[in-house]
């Protein structure tokens, strides 16, 4: 090892007899720093930041666990190893010295040897942590690295289910995304964590996906739907519970989708689910679900509009809908400047920035389609 390469040591004591024995001691091991008082100890630590500080505790001024006190205070000081220096040998005095962050003791008068077997061990201790640290930080990075990967495939994975829906129903291509985008912002603005609101993503994403099991006779025909074939369109909640299940998500994302047509009443479907029984997840996804579907165009009618999509959850507040989450969507469209992009559909695009978009109503909907 070079000189320069050697660990620095900063000895800090006020008597010049210890200084020379100490320095006698170390220079062929170490760089060494003299303070000779505690503010000047301060001033060569946030300097030069030695490896180790040898400390003396009665000084002038500022003792020894003052300035210990403060490079602990300091937290780009405080892991620097402290080992005191005194002719006290009380058991008060050492615990004091432990109490404001000393890592050990050396008890004058100096054995040569002792004090170069007490400097090495914490400084090898230290060298030990950084390099601990650093392989944490290699580890962690690393993780983030995978969990980043994983993440890509199955934001790709979720994707491609939704666009196998919009590539049977192209009428209704986007909507998923838009109604999870919207049931994102709706369950942020009711407080809910960031954990939660990505589950409420991924199932707002492939809320339909059972959809790929109805005839597409029936998803893109105009006019009212027969009770037969209402009762078709009905099955879609079961059927993409049945898809979803088996997938290991972090989140109750099967359970969200297949109640998301469940109403506070009992009057949903598939399992009449009431009040609480029904999941929070699943309230605030069927109120962007009604919004969505009802301000945008369907093959059996114009789009309806943002104005009479509020409408609809405004009047059945409290009764078919989460009243939370429909106040929080109104205030969204009415004060936050939220707003459908209807430009989302068919490109594989999870999230697009929302875009103000102008639709013109002109005839009511279907009672028996959104």
């Amino acid at each position: 090892m070079t000189p320069t390469e050697r660990p620095l040591v900063l000895i800090v004591d006020d008597n010049a007899t210890n200084i020379d024995l100490l320095v006698g001691s170390l220079k062929d091991d170490y760089r060494l720093g003299i303070a000779k008082k505690g503010s000047a100890a301060l001033e060569y630590v946030d300097k030069f930041r030695p490896a180790l500080i040898l400390l003396d505790i009665m000084m002038p001024e500022m003792d020894g666990y003052e300035v210990c006190s403060r490079l602990k205070a300091n937290p780009e000081t405080s892991s620097i190893p402290v080992i005191f220096l005194t002719a006290m040998q009380d058991t008060i005095n050492k615990t004091r010295g432990f109490e404001v962050g000393a890592v050990d003791y050396i008890t004058k008068p100096f054995h040569v040897a002792e004090v170069k077997a007490r400097i090495h061990t914490h400084i090898f201790l230290e060298e030990m942590k950084a390099q601990l640290r650093a392989q944490n930080a290699i580890l962690e990075q690393k993780v983030e690295e995978k969990t980043a990967e994983l993440q890509e495939m199955l934001n790709g994975s979720i994707c491609s289910m939704a666009q196998m829906v919009e590539i049977r129903d192209p009428y209704t291509a986007g909507h998923q995304q838009r109604v999870a985008l919207l049931a994102c912002a709706i369950a942020e603005k009711m407080g809910l964590s960031a954990h939660i609101i990505e589950g409420i993503r991924i199932a707002g994403i492939l809320h339909d996906v059972g959809k790929i099991r109805i005839p597409v006779s029936i998803l893109s025909r105009a006019g009212e739907l027969l009770d037969a074939e209402y009762e078709v369109i009905k099955i879609h909640p079961q059927i993409s519970f049945e898809i979803l299940k088996n997938i290991p998500f972090p989140w109750p994302v099967a359970h969200m989708v297949f109640q998301h047509h469940e109403r506070l009443d009992g009057s949903g479907y598939p399992l009449g689910l009431k009040g609480d029984d029904i999941l929070l997840e699943a309230r605030i996804l069927a109120v962007a679900d009604v919004v969505e579907a009802k301000s945008s165009f369907r093959p059996y009618r114009p789009a309806l509009g943002i104005e009479a999509a509020l409408d609809e959850v405004r009047q059945h507040r409290g009764v078919l809908y989460d009243s939370d989450a429909v106040d929080f969507c109104v205030d969204l469209f009415t004060n936050q400047k939220f707003a459908f992009d209807y430009t989302i559909g068919g490109s594989g695009t999870i999230f697009c920035v929302a875009s103000p978009k102008t639709l013109q109503s002109s005839m009511a909907a279907s009672p028996k389609r959104c």
